[in-house]
């Protein structure tokens, strides 16, 4: 008996390569599409919140001290401030993030935080979402590194007016919760529970 094992370890190499042949291995794809199979949007996100979806997110204006913002962000435990023009609170112009202020525009700059607008550090290309919007996509978005994307805040757009904004942490339970439902009805079909 011991001698078949000492045979079948040391030739686990030759049996590995001969169940790799015969067995067809699918690399995962690196890019999804909207058409995946995951049912959670935006939308169930934001619900998802607590909050009512419609209207829940913080801005700032474009005439605000980038200091201000920063307080602000700061009393409602916030990374990221949606920046509106003053008098127009649904139409964007930019968001500011806690990142902004630390690496980028005002730390490593030397700038004051009191003396400089917020729209002059905001990032003005925005990239948003809708609440119909599959989570995962919504993560293949914020964590494209091809396209340089890695943020951390997403706006959620609807009808051109501003309806919420979602973390990177809100998509990723979003997410989890689809996976977990796979699984689950996975677990029961091989069960035989379908």
């Amino acid at each position: 008996m011991q001698a078949a094992i000492r045979s079948f370890v040391s030739s686990g190499n030759v049996v590995k390569a001969s169940l790799l042949q015969h067995r067809r291995v699918i690399q995962p794809s690196v890019f999804c599409t909207r058409s995946e199979s995951t049912h959670t949007t935006i939308s169930d996100v934001m619900n998802a919140k607590g909050k009512s979806a419609e209207g829940s997110w913080l801005w700032c204006t474009t005439d605000d001290t980038v200091y201000d913002a920063v307080r602000f962000m700061t009393q409602h435990n916030v990374g990221a401030l949606v920046v509106v023009k003053p008098g127009e609170q649904q139409s964007l112009a930019g968001i500011i993030t806690e990142r902004d202020y630390l690496r980028r525009k005002i730390i490593v700059q030397g700038r004051s935080s009191k003396s400089t607008k917020v729209e002059d550090i905001m990032i003005e290309e925005l990239i948003t979402v809708t609440p119909e919007t599959k989570v995962l996509w919504a993560m293949q978005l914020m964590t494209d590194k091809w396209k340089n994307n890695r943020i951390r805040h997403i706006p959620v757009i609807k009808d051109k007016g501003m309806v919420g904004m979602v973390s990177i942490g809100d998509v990723v339970r979003g997410v989890v919760n689809d996976h977990c439902e796979e699984l689950n009805r996975l677990n029961a079909f091989i069960q035989g529970g379908y």
